[in-house]
């Protein structure tokens, strides 16, 4: 298939697989998903873990990938060494390394991830957190915010609840909780990569806690995945709920959690991540 009729997202996580060595993947950065100095975190776990869906080796089905950003990933050409280091009988571990070659001609590494496939088997199950009670998304207008040298945010339908951009950046924040309604701008069945990309899509919650836009950056970001792939199929490129807030700020550090649910109410994943911010 072709680029030009290829979804955007299917077009940032392609990779080539090195015929000569089963581990290492070749790809190269989309302008977008660019996000003012790299490309969007959530764009960069996509693709590492996409590395590994189509691995040869790999089993089962995406469990726990947790991605350290080590540097601004430079826009070209990039490689992925994705390396499975133990795979037992219902789990299977990897590492990942993300490198590019710098002017010196030098490879240097700028994003590192582990990840836990498992095979998932039926047993009883049980979801103790309550999905929240919401507007559905079709009530709420549609956010499509555009900032200078932000293009990713463009590749995705917000419909936001409560805890939106603040309106006046005048350092009155209140608290640090978001709740919004997302899904790809172009339509998409919904994949594990695209899920551990929009567990990412919450902007920096110390924006909302101190209304002031500090520079601030996703320091690693660990995504649990609870459905398999035939549940995750299931919600196809409906919206999906997201509910996000911080938990601690402190000495330049603060951690944030975000909830994404179906539409039908399913938990499809959790995330953690900690972030740094500057004065």
């Amino acid at each position: 298939m072709s680029d030009a009729l290829r979804h955007p997202f299917d077009q940032a996580i392609a990779l080539q697989a090195d015929p000569a060595d089963a581990d290492r993947f070749t790809g190269r950065t989309s302008p977008a998903y660019w996000n003012m100095v790299g490309p969007f975190g959530g764009i960069t776990a996509a693709t590492l873990l996409q590395a590994v869906l189509q691995h040869p080796q790999r089993i089962g089905t995406p469990l726990s990938l947790t991605v350290n950003y080590a540097a601004a990933i430079a826009a070209g050409d990039f490689r992925i060494q994705a390396t499975p280091v133990r795979t037992n009988r219902s789990t299977q571990h990897w590492l990942l390394q993300l490198s590019q070659v710098d002017a010196q001609g030098e490879e240097q590494v700028a994003s590192t991830a582990t990840l836990v496939t498992a095979i998932r088997r039926e047993t009883w199950s049980s979801t103790d957190l309550a999905r929240p009670q919401v507007a559905a998304a079709a009530e709420l207008e549609a956010l499509r915010p555009r900032a200078k040298g932000v293009a990713w945010i463009e590749q995705y339908e917000i419909r936001p609840l409560s805890g939106s951009f603040p309106s006046v950046w005048d350092g009155a924040g209140e608290h640090s909780h978001s709740r919004l309604w997302m899904r790809d701008a172009q339509p998409r069945a919904l994949d594990f990569p695209a899920l551990a990309a929009m567990s990412d899509i919450f902007f920096p919650r110390v924006w909302l806690r101190r209304a002031i836009p500090v520079p601030a950056g996703t320091v690693s970001i660990t995504t649990y995945f609870h459905v398999d792939a035939e549940q995750l199929a299931s919600v196809g490129s409906g919206y999906l709920l997201g509910d996000a807030r911080g938990q601690a700020f402190r000495n330049g550090f603060f951690d944030q959690s975000a909830e994404l649910w179906s539409e039908a109410g399913e938990l499809l994943a959790t995330s953690n991540q900690i972030v740094y911010y500057k004065e």
